[in-house]
């Protein structure tokens, strides 16, 4: 075992050597998205609340998540943390209302459709891998080997394509924001999520702007890894340009799958904007220094500055666990009294649906349709 664990170690860091050479140019709009830590620490919450657990209903909705690892006490954009349980209600609390909560049994996927007052926006978040560690491992061997459909050159990996577009993930999402654009109008659409759920994530914002011609879609993952080569993200950055990376020290997974620059199109690639969290030199504070990088997508004096050798550094962004429960796992666990809000298909995959127009309206403004550039 420990031979093996080696020469993984090895593997790596020969790659990480030959990943050095002439870089490539990767087209992108000048007017690149501007950070907002503000709404970095709203999202992440969101993130993080994707890793839900079905349980028994309240009087109030008939229907709660259960949610372990957000902090006692804490109350950000209507997740609501109790001192004996945490727990996520789906109705409206603190500004927040719940449409979906889709849950893919057959391939371990899960999110969940809402509408945020304070971001006047429909948010969207997809949970990351919960097989982590196979998952990582996985990543190092990942070839490009799909053409992404109507776009020249473009290639990404079929598993992080499929992840989204052929699974039961997509027409749960697509449905639950038809739902919320006719109560609430053409509000602004955020799309979120940690790991596999930030892949998800930018597959999500590009078939909205896309295929739904919604203009109004803005992006911010947390821990992503690479989802596709330089035509891909030329593309992407091009269709969906108010989008954030966040990475987090030395946090492995945005390292993944390797880049190389002198492969030209047969190496994975970043899509701008990249913020990286790392730490300001001082021993008395633990807070970290949010860098915000170039438009290139691969900013050599960003996270790329550093060796991906970390995977604690992947569980928690801005102080907030995001992976939870038990690593490896894929439990559901449902209450059978919730199952009047549940519509389930042959392969036991279900989406958990209540009827917005069926309670009071989270009132958002809707006076603007146009991007906001995340300020």
């Amino acid at each position: 075992m420990e031979q093996k664990s080696c020469l993984r170690v090895a593997i790596l860091i020969s790659l990480f050597a030959i990943s050095c050479g002439r870089e490539l140019k990767s087209a992108h709009k000048d007017n690149l998205p501007v950070y907002n830590h503000t709404l970095a620490m709203t999202l992440v919450e969101y993130a993080s609340a994707s890793n839900f657990q079905v349980s028994r209903p309240t009087k109030h909705s008939g229907l709660q998540c259960l949610k372990p690892g957000l902090h006692v006490g804490r109350q950000v954009s209507g997740l609501v943390d109790h001192q004996d349980s945490t727990l996520i209600d789906q109705v409206t609390v603190l500004g927040f209302e719940m449409i979906e909560l889709i849950v893919d049994v057959e391939h371990c996927l899960q999110g969940f459709v809402g509408v945020a007052k304070n971001l006047n926006a429909i948010v969207i978040a997809f949970r990351g891998s919960a097989s982590i560690m196979n998952w990582i491992e996985d990543l190092y061997w990942k070839q490009l080997d799909l053409k992404y459909p109507g776009m020249p050159e473009a290639m990404v990996h079929h598993g992080f394509y499929s992840s989204y577009h052929e699974t039961t993930v997509r027409p749960g999402v697509l449905h639950a924001v038809k739902l919320a654009k006719e109560l609430y109008g053409d509000i602004n659409i955020m799309v979120t999520g940690h790991s596999m759920g930030g892949a998800m994530a930018a597959f999500c914002a590009l078939d909205l702007a896309v295929n739904q011609k919604i203009q109004n879609v803005q992006v911010m993952t947390f821990g992503q890894p690479r989802i596709g080569n330089t035509a891909f993200t030329s593309y992407y950055s091009q269709l969906v340009p108010n989008t954030i990376r966040v990475t987090n020290y030395h946090d492995m997974v945005p390292h993944l799958p390797p880049y190389y620059p002198h492969l030209t199109e047969k190496t994975y690639r970043h899509f701008p904007r990249e913020v990286w969290l790392h730490g300001n030199g001082s021993s008395t504070s633990s807070y970290p220094v949010e860098k915000v990088c170039d438009g290139s997508g691969e900013d050599p004096n960003c996270s790329r500055s550093v060796a991906g050798t970390s995977i604690f550094d992947h569980f928690t962004y801005y102080e907030v666990k995001i992976i939870s429960g038990t690593p490896g796992s894929c439990k559901i666990v449902m209450d059978p009294r919730v199952a009047s809000y549940s519509t389930q298909d042959l392969a036991g995959n279900f989406v958990l649906y209540r009827d917005p127009s069926a309670a009071s309206v989270v009132e958002v403004k809707t006076e603007t349709s146009t991007p906001s550039n995340f300020i």
